[in-house]
């Protein structure tokens, strides 16, 4: 069966954005007075748990009773802000693509697939990246975003890539995953896709063996072959 579209996580798949998202969390715990800094491995674990809200409501379980706590409004009002705070570190230029990553969206954009992106984070972030490693709105990278605050349960549940699925209007034997963490690729797999790995500076520990491929990068070398077979078809078709 040959490919109609690819499907990108954002965060660790297009790019290492986790980084980004830590330093925006911890300019915002310092804005807002809390005292809490995230470490690297701090971050590590609490991405286990899916989607930035998500996250802050996970290190709280977790603190001491005597803690500073947030309200659900107030985790609300500290997401945007931290998501304003990310969009500032990208409009820096603090970030870049992972290999392969932008000729492997060249290359299918000149072969007809279409494409898609299924993120647990919200859509001011895709926003966000698109114009510091595109210089270019999501929209002119990608035909249709899917995001995680457009369904109602985040990865591993597969809700993003079905909706995902949806606005392609294609089914899930027609398409191709891209993900970074096994959480993304139960989520993917759950959805009815096949799934391309590449494992990121955070997940690389997390285990992979259901893999449909497990691959260290992007680049046109570690292409699975059906991939390779659309981009040929694609070529021999213009």
């Amino acid at each position: 069966m040959s490919l109609d579209a690819l499907i990108f996580d954002v965060d660790g798949t297009l790019a290492e954005t986790e980084e980004a998202h830590r330093a925006a969390f911890n300019a915002t715990f310092a804005e807002w007075g809390l005292g809490w800094h995230w470490s690297r491995e701090d971050y590590r674990e609490l991405l286990k748990t899916t989607g930035g809200k998500e996250r802050l409501r996970a290190f709280q379980a977790g603190l001491a009773w005597q803690e500073p706590r947030l309200s659900e409004d107030e985790i609300a009002a500290f997401h945007a802000e931290k998501t304003r705070a990310y969009a500032g570190i990208l409009a820096r230029g603090g970030l870049a693509l992972r290999p392969g990553v932008a000729a492997l969206i060249a290359a299918a954009r000149a072969s007809g697939l279409r494409l898609a992106v299924a993120t647990t984070t919200n859509r001011p972030n895709v926003e966000a990246l698109c114009r510091c490693c595109w210089g270019k709105a999501a929209s002119e990278v990608f035909d249709v975003i899917a995001a995680g605050d457009e369904v109602t349960a985040k990865k591993p549940a597969p809700d993003v890539f079905v909706l995902a699925l949806e606005r392609l209007g294609v089914g899930p034997e027609r398409a191709l995953a891209f993900e970074d963490s096994r959480n993304g690729m139960l989520s993917a797999q759950g959805a009815g896709l096949r799934v391309v790995v590449t494992p990121g500076a955070y997940t690389d520990a997390e285990d992979f063996s259901a893999a449909d491929w497990l691959v260290p990068s992007l680049e046109r070398a570690h292409w699975p072959g059906i991939l390779r077979v659309a981009m040929k078809k694609g070529r021999s078709a213009d």
